[in-house]
């Protein structure tokens, strides 16, 4: 497992700074993974965080099945070692549990899938229009603008310009 970053005064982590002089010419300030731009400056496990679908664990494990340490800066990546990166995106479902994919038992499909990047967007937009097509009461709440999850809506989540109490003039 890669070490964590230290914590940062507020609690958050704070990447190391990097000298430049000390990167090389061979250096890539942005590499392109999963049609994501990944910031070269930061650690690949830190970096492939960035890409839609895929957390710190996840990023984690890619970097343990593609044999890559996870500490390095993603720019000093050679081209073969992202390519085992990427590799290790397209088959990181049938290579973890169950439990460490994001789409458990599709409903099209029925198999466990990871999905990343724009797939996740469509995804949930094919998702929202199958509960609104069958009007289930998520669904027909979706398609009205409505809080989903059952929050209250009477004193909270007011938006557009009626907030506030106005006085008669």
């Amino acid at each position: 497992m890669p070490k964590r970053p230290p914590k940062g005064e507020h609690g958050g982590t704070v990447m190391p700074k990097v000298n430049e002089a000390e990167l090389g010419d061979d250096f890539s300030y942005i590499v392109r993974i999963a049609d994501t731009d990944i910031d070269g400056l930061k650690p690949i496990t830190y970096g492939l965080a960035s890409v839609k679908g895929v957390g710190i664990r996840t990023s984690m494990m890619i970097c343990k099945l593609s044999g890559i340490d996870g500490t390095r800066l993603g720019g000093h990546l050679s081209s073969d070692e992202q390519d085992q990166l990427r590799k290790a995106i397209d088959d990181y479902a049938t290579n973890v549990p169950w439990w460490m994919v994001n789409r458990q038992r599709d409903l099209e499909s029925n198999e466990d899938a990871h999905i990343i990047a724009n797939e996740v967007g469509m995804t949930k937009d094919d998702d929202v229009a199958r509960l609104a097509e069958i009007k289930t009461w998520r669904g027909m709440r979706h398609r009205s603008g409505h809080k989903v999850r059952g929050q209250r809506l009477r004193s909270n989540g007011r938006r557009g310009s009626a907030l506030g109490v106005q006085r008669k003039k």
